[in-house]
């Protein structure tokens, strides 16, 4: 038998191995085309479903009965203000005067760089800057106040402190606040000494009337859509509470009591007596964990280390080590041990899915 020899049994050779792909891509479809000849058993997925929804609502109201969150009535003004009248009257002159939390918050609120992070010398919030700009005394006592009607000596007493000075409002606002202290709470009205606090006094007392009747929460509340409610006026509001010196923070009293505060572990559902967001531990769990505990900048070195875990779940098939921890820890081989018991297969070589076509 002669064998064929020059240039075109090397081509031919070529052919050959690039037409095996091909081919061997046509038998693949071929074969996954065909019927499938492997074992059968009868299944019911009707039962099956009916079993897991009674498995499921079992676990369900086991959860909601054993880890259920406390259904706790909603934190508003009108709370804050009735509770603790003295507390309320101070935190909103912080907000007047430009000294409150808010105040000096920096972006996304103003322009200031109080509690502005950064990570490596970078900060994400000045790079976006002001998106949503707040002016806690406009937007937390002056225009709230301008809605209220029917009280002339109110109206008069803003328009004074608008059309006086900077320094005069700041000199005013020092007055009333020395004043504060000296306060003292009978039969539910706040009463403050007389000093030189020119129309802050009517202000404040508005306010506090206004926050007591509820208004006050409504008037924060912005409306953007029908669909769309805005609560971050009153929220910041409230959570400037934690710096009153006159009785203890109200947002900081409600926090601790539901075991949510900085220097604790917690995670609530907002309402209703069903289980809280487990899913949430992973990110509560690193603010326990120095240096983030302690730092300045925990919640940019939490974000930093959440997005590291999120990407690497995001790339884990691509990862080397990783994407080959199925084939080192064969859990598969447990769940489908039934398969593998009767259908041994050798090291390295495929499992016998299905049959080859007839004629393949």
């Amino acid at each position: 038998m002669s064998t064929p020899t020059g240039p075109s049994a090397g081509t031919a050779s070529r052919q050959e191995y690039a037409a095996a792909p091909r081919e061997l891509k046509r038998r693949r479809r071929a074969a996954e085309a065909a019927p499938w000849r492997g074992p059968q058993r009868r299944y019911d997925i009707l039962k099956e479903a009916t079993i897991a929804l009674l498995v499921v609502t079992v676990l369900v109201v086991l959860l909601a009965v054993l880890f259920s969150s406390p259904d706790v009535p909603p934190v508003t003004l009108q709370a804050w203000a009735s509770a603790q009248p003295k507390g309320f009257t101070e935190i909103a002159l912080s907000e007047l005067n430009g000294t409150s939390n808010s105040a000096t918050y920096g972006p996304p609120y103003n322009h200031q760089s109080g509690f502005v992070q950064n990570l490596w010398g970078f900060s994400i919030q000045n790079a976006i800057g002001v998106t949503d700009p707040i002016n806690p005394a406009t937007d937390f006592i002056l225009d709230p106040l301008s809605t209220v009607s029917g009280q002339p000596a109110l109206t008069a007493a803003l328009d004074r402190y608008k059309a006086a000075s900077h320094n005069r409002q700041m000199a005013w606002d020092a007055a009333y606040g020395r004043a504060l202290g000296k306060a003292r709470v009978s039969s539910g009205r706040l009463v403050v000494p007389k000093a030189r606090y020119g129309p802050v006094a009517e202000m404040m007392s508005a306010l506090l009337a206004m926050a007591r009747s509820g208004g006050l929460d409504t008037a924060l509340v912005e409306h953007s859509s029908f669909y769309l409610t805005n609560y971050t006026n009153p929220i910041l509001f409230i959570g400037d509470s934690w710096k009153a010196q006159h009785g203890a923070s109200y947002w900081g009293k409600i926090v601790t009591a539901q075991n949510m505060a900085g220097s604790q572990w917690g995670v609530m559902n907002e309402t209703g007596s069903w289980p809280g967001q487990p899913w949430l531990w992973l990110y509560t769990m690193w603010y326990q964990i120095p240096p983030m505990s302690t730092s300045n900048n925990g919640d940019i070195e939490v974000l930093a280390i959440m997005t590291v875990c999120s990407l690497a779940l995001l790339f884990a098939p691509f990862i080397p080590g990783i994407r080959d921890l199925p084939r080192l820890i064969p859990l598969h081989r447990l769940v489908w041990r039934d398969y593998y018991r009767s259908y041994p297969t050798a090291k390295g070589a495929r499992s016998p899915e299905r049959a080859p076509p007839k004629g393949s």
